[in-house]
Order: structure tokens, then sequence, then C-alpha cells
């Protein structure tokens, strides 16, 4: 019985084939079509797109240019190749701005680059790309049915930079005065993250390593500037203090403050 079922699945499979290659061969543009769209719908992407990538230009100026454009991105979108995927919406929306996918073009454009954006320690050129491509939807299209989505995905590739200047910070942290001055790379790098991402919810330890890194900055300064430093620890405390009033480093950094208020006053 196992074998006749095994024979069975063969000889459709052959068949699937022996059809897909004669529709390759075929100069019947709109019987490719028509399979085009059988092999879309029925989550056969590869085979779809083989077929779309033909026709495209060969429809050019016809009825079914606008969508088989739109569904050659469909296609390589739902095999996960969001660059290629991209790259078609792209074409699409610039060549039919007005057109009947135009809206979700733009949409799946931006979002197939989301879903494609790399991790944090790895170069971000396609997380910029993905967040231009989210905003010119949002920008185009506020009150559509997927904003929301598109919104959401946004906030989280910013996350995603908040994050790269955060391990940036943690670096030059740990880094101290090996080969240079860290602790004012790490002051600097954590204002910029906050003036560039101001919600982030990494905002906390932004804030928490300017204290620290001033608070370690004034330890190894030279005497004529240790006053300065200490009172920017003693500023940079109150507005930890005042914006995490909670937080999680109030402890540390009220140790903090301790130490740079006796050195200021002279009461140690």
């Amino acid at each position: 019985m196992k074998k006749v079922v095994c024979l069975g699945l063969l000889l459709l499979l052959c068949s699937a084939c022996g059809e897909y290659n004669k529709i390759l061969k075929s100069t019947d543009y709109d019987l490719k079509y028509t399979y085009a769209k059988k092999y879309f719908n029925e989550q056969q992407y590869s085979k779809s797109a083989t077929l779309l990538e033909e026709l495209v230009p060969i429809f050019r100026g016809t009825a079914n240019a606008e969508e088989s454009l739109y569904l050659l991105g469909q296609s390589y979108y739902g095999m996960k190749d969001y660059q290629t995927a991209a790259q078609y919406f792209k074409t699409y929306y610039t060549t039919y701005p007005k057109g009947e996918f135009a809206e979700l073009a733009h949409f799946y454009a931006g979002y197939g680059l989301y879903m494609d954006s790399p991790d944090p320690q790895l170069d971000q050129s396609d997380t910029y790309k993905a967040i231009e491509e989210l905003q010119l939807y949002l920008d185009f299209y506020p009150q559509s049915e997927k904003a929301a989505e598109a919104q959401k995905a946004l906030f989280a590739l910013q996350e995603k930079l908040a994050l790269k200047e955060l391990e940036a910070c943690r670096l030059y942290y740990n880094l101290g005065t090996y080969m240079g001055n860290n602790y004012l790379s790490c002051i600097i790098t954590a204002q910029n993250a906050l003036k560039t991402y101001p919600f982030t919810k990494y905002r906390e330890e932004f804030t928490f390593l300017m204290l620290e890194s001033k608070y370690e900055l004034a330890k190894v300064s030279v005497a004529e500037r240790l006053q300065a430093r200490y009172r920017d620890v003693v500023d940079e405390y109150y507005d930890y203090m005042n914006e995490f009033p909670h937080g999680k480093y109030v402890k540390q950094a009220k140790r903090f403050f301790d130490y740079a208020n006796k050195r200021i006053t002279g009461d140690f």
C-alpha cells in the first residue's frame, strides 16, 4: 500500500514538473500569466517569480502591466527575498504613483526592509533604508489601515539604532582611558543618541552612563579641572534623579554624588 501511495505521489510530482516546464517553454503569454497567478495563489512563489520576470517587460504598456509588476514584488516577498521585493515595489510605486497597488507597494517596500534589517552589531545601512521607506509610506498614507503596523515597525527600527549607540557607549566606558579619553567619547555619544532618540527605552541607561563617565572622568582629571568636573557630576546626578527618581541605578548614582560633593566641599 505504501509503495502505491509513493508511486502516486511521484507521478503527481512529475506531472506538476512537466506542466511547469511546458508553461516555461510556451510563447502564449496570456497562458503564462494565468499560470503565474495560479502558482502565486498556491504559494509556489519561485515558479510565479520566474514566469513574471519574463512577463513584466513584455506586458509593459498593457492592461496587465501594473498587476504583473506588483505580483512579482509579492512573489519575492513570499520567498523572503525582501531586498529584491523592495526593489520591485519601489519600481511599481515610482512607475505608477497613483496605481491600484501603490499604497501596498509603499508599505511592503518598507516592511520588507524592516524584516531584513540586520542585528545591531552589524552595519545599519539597510535599517536606515527601511526607516526611509516606512516614513515615506506614513507621509503618503497617515490614515491607512496599515499605518499602525508601519509605525510599530518604525519604532522598532529606531530602537535598534538606539541600541547600537548604547553598545558604543558601553564600549567607550569599558575602554576608559585606554589609548585616549574614552569617557568623553561615551558622554558625547550618549548625548547625541538622546537627541536623536529622545523616547528610547534605553534612555535611563544612556543618562546613567553619562553620569558614570563624568564621575570617572573627574577622578582622572588634572588638579585645575577637578572642581569643575566634580560639579558636572553633581549636575548630572540631579538630571538623572529628576528624570528617574526610582530608577534602577539610584544607589550607584547617590554614591557618585556623595563622593563628588565631598571633593567640592573638601569634607573628606
